[in-house]
């Protein structure tokens, strides 16, 4: 067995080497952790390089896919029980003649506008895409809306402040794996408020929204 001789005192690095390599080492670190891990992992992107390679952008798509794994994971321990209906009395009316039947079964089904603008909106989701639509809306002001999905979506009916914080919003419903839903939104705060959707199944699923009501603007 051959021993291999110890290097000598001249050959160590000195304690200034060694200080100095820590700090390259540290600075390097830190360099990436602000540059690539926090924008790809956290969605923090302090310098702006991170939304520049993209990085930003994959750390909002986890975040949202956490979220929503979440929600799911949620919804699936805690069920929601659906309540009986109270009955409903319905008041006959005397029967409408025959053309007026024909121009009321030509028109379709939309939410009646309580005040203010209305519009039907649409997309188109691809396998496993998330997309949404938002209305720029004032506090206590109220929308009316309805929405159907070629196929079955996940959604989060939802609002966020304007300049929230990434991840700060509040939900107002949600669903899995549903067709569609119709309801009134009031808005709590000013902001923008609506609906997001995630396609979970193999194929294309397109969404048309329906709105009327007191607000600003819509966004897709």
């Amino acid at each position: 067995m051959f021993n291999s001789p110890l290097p000598s005192a001249n050959e160590l690095p000195s304690s200034r080497q060694l200080v100095r390599s820590t700090a390259i080492a540290f600075a390097v670190a830190m360099g990436l952790l602000v540059t690539v891990v926090m924008p790809s992992e956290y969605a923090v992107d302090p310098t702006g390089l991170g939304r520049a390679m993209g990085l930003t952008q994959m750390g909002e798509i986890k975040i949202s896919l956490a979220q929503e794994a979440l929600a799911d994971e949620a919804a699936a321990k805690n069920p929601v029980t659906a309540s009986t209906p109270a009955p409903t009395v319905v008041a006959v009316a005397p029967p409408a003649s025959a053309p007026a039947q024909q121009v009321a079964a030509a028109q379709p089904t939309k939410p009646a506008a309580p005040a203010g603008k209305s519009d039907e909106t649409s997309l188109t989701l691809q396998p496993g895409e998330g997309r949404e639509i938002k209305l720029e809306m004032r506090k206590g002001s109220v929308v009316t809306y309805a929405w159907s999905a070629s196929g079955p979506v996940n959604h989060d009916t939802h609002g966020e402040t304007y300049n929230a914080a990434q991840g700060d919003f509040h939900s107002y419903s949600k669903g899995r794996q549903v067709k569609g839903d119709k309801g009134e939104l009031t808005a709590l705060f000013d902001g923008t408020h609506g609906w997001f959707w995630r396609n979970r199944t193999s194929g294309n699923v397109t969404i048309v929204l329906s709105t009327a009501g007191d607000y600003l603007t819509v966004k897709k």
